[in-house]
């Protein structure tokens, strides 16, 4: 396999870089800048994250920063990675209930950080924190007789779903106003009962009038997570039991 040169936001995030031979030493360092970074996107959300604006933080200039890292872009997919908690502890637990626990965790640090949200996922995650994860979920899979590729899959479908959960709690318990373009918790039944009509979109009427949607005040640990999460466990155990066939 052909070795590729590491790039350089990799390298950061290894601590892989190489250290500059002459010069004077760095004052600062990668972990204490992302720090701040951090606490900044948890303070004012990802808008006040200006490479000004974390220089400020660290008492530094704002030139001074591009030692520790190349661009705003780089610094963001180190927060990303940093913003990371530990994935929960491998234990005795077969993998349903491990990666129930995971998938869950994966949706309650991005309910706490929603600020995750909006960075988004362009590239397969290369940064320690989340490889880590992406490591517990196949290592939970180890014993079902999946390879290496379909448990890749599973991890990355179930941290999707967790994505797409979060996305959606966030969304739906935020609160709106008359000019917002997003609809909160409050008024999404309300508008759907005003725009569907039963000749257009008769089963989705009928639901709507069954309060099928039962959104509550708390849009997180409810029956629809749960409901959605057991439906790809299932597929999981389905998968492992064709191929003991």
């Amino acid at each position: 396999m052909t070795e590729h040169r590491l790039p350089p936001v990799v390298a950061r995030m290894w601590g892989r870089e190489a250290s500059p031979r002459y010069g004077p030493r760095p004052s600062l360092d990668l972990g204490t800048i992302v720090d701040a970074a951090i606490r900044i996107a948890d303070r004012d959300g990802l808008e006040g994250v200006k490479m000004s604006s974390v220089a400020a933080e660290v008492g530094m200039a704002t030139m001074s920063l591009y030692r520790y890292v190349g661009s705003k872009d780089q610094l963001l997919t180190v927060m990303a990675d940093a913003a990371l908690p530990e994935p929960p502890a491998l234990h005795d637990q077969g993998w349903r209930t491990y990666l129930a626990d995971w998938t869950r965790a994966n949706r309650d640090f991005l309910l706490s950080r929603p600020w995750l949200l909006a960075l988004g996922q362009h590239t397969p995650p290369a940064g320690p924190r989340s490889l880590r994860w992406a490591d517990r979920a196949i290592a939970a899979l180890a014993d079902t007789g999946l390879g290496y590729g379909e448990r890749l899959s599973i991890a990355a479908t179930l941290s999707g779903y967790a994505i797409g959960q979060a996305a959606l709690a966030h969304a739906l318990n935020r609160t709106t106003d008359a000019t917002d373009s997003t609809v909160g918790l409050a008024e999404y039944r309300d508008v759907l009962g005003q725009v569907l009509d039963p000749d257009g979109y008769p089963e989705l009427t009928a639901a709507v009038r069954a309060n099928a949607f039962g959104v509550s005040e708390e849009w997180v640990d409810d029956a629809d997570f749960t409901f959605g999460l057991d439906l790809l466990l299932d597929g999981i155990q389905a998968l492992i039991a064709r191929g003991k066939r």
